[in-house]
């Protein structure tokens, strides 16, 4: 049993840590409170994670100001992680700004699912974790070893779950700030009757957007 991967829940409370990262020792109720993107990487010092590193540095004032917390993390050490950091910085002039936590034992990437079969035993797969406030994991997205993530998208992703949070309204596809939302369809016929005259953009009682 002891390379048995667990696969964490949406919906249901994030899988709890506590791990050594490169700011300290860090555990999920220190986010309490906030969002938190958690994503994983397979190894310092490879090409992609290091653009996807930039790529998270350069938005990190975005997600601050959007209450999120950035954690990395990779099976690596911690002076491996430190090394790395010092790296970009040096080569590409861009400081990295939140922790990375130290896995070597994988205790985390196991309970988050972040070893699947057919991936090197000492390398996460490029997954991304999102958690609420309430510590509740909200979104899961899983990227192949080649292929580096869009941070943009997970910005954009963050903004709706708080819209809809916000509002009890759904987003449609491609939602950006300023676009509709999807209102709740009616739940019984005699709601689905009055869709019409509730002064909602109506196209039939099941779908209807309206401007926040």
């Amino acid at each position: 049993m002891e390379n048995t991967v667990g696969f964490p829940q949406l919906n249901a409370r994030a899988p709890e840590f506590n791990a050594v990262t490169t700011s300290g020792q860090r555990t999920l109720d220190d986010y309490q409170g906030k969002w938190l993107i958690l994503f994983s990487h397979p190894a310092d010092f490879t090409p992609v994670c290091t653009t996807e590193f930039i790529g998270f540095a350069k938005h990190f004032d975005k997600f601050q100001s959007m209450n999120c917390e950035l954690l990395g993390l990779s099976i690596d050490s911690l002076f491996s992680h430190l090394a790395w950091m010092r790296n970009i910085q040096e080569k590409f002039g861009v400081t990295i700004p939140f922790p990375i936590i130290e896995d070597i034992k994988m205790d985390v990437a196991r309970a988050y699912g972040m070893i699947h079969p057919g991936a090197a035993d000492t390398q996460a797969v490029r997954a991304t974790f999102f958690i609420d406030p309430k510590g509740v994991l909200r979104a899961m997205v899983y990227y192949p070893m080649s292929n580096g993530r869009s941070i943009e998208e997970f910005v954009r992703l963050l903004e709706a779950m708080q819209t809809s949070d916000a509002n009890s309204v759904a987003t449609p596809e491609g939602w950006t700030p300023g676009c509709k939302v999807i209102v709740p369809p009616p739940k019984t016929a005699a709601a689905a009757e009055a869709r019409a005259g509730e002064g909602y953009d109506t196209t039939d009682w099941y779908y209807s957007t309206k401007s926040l």
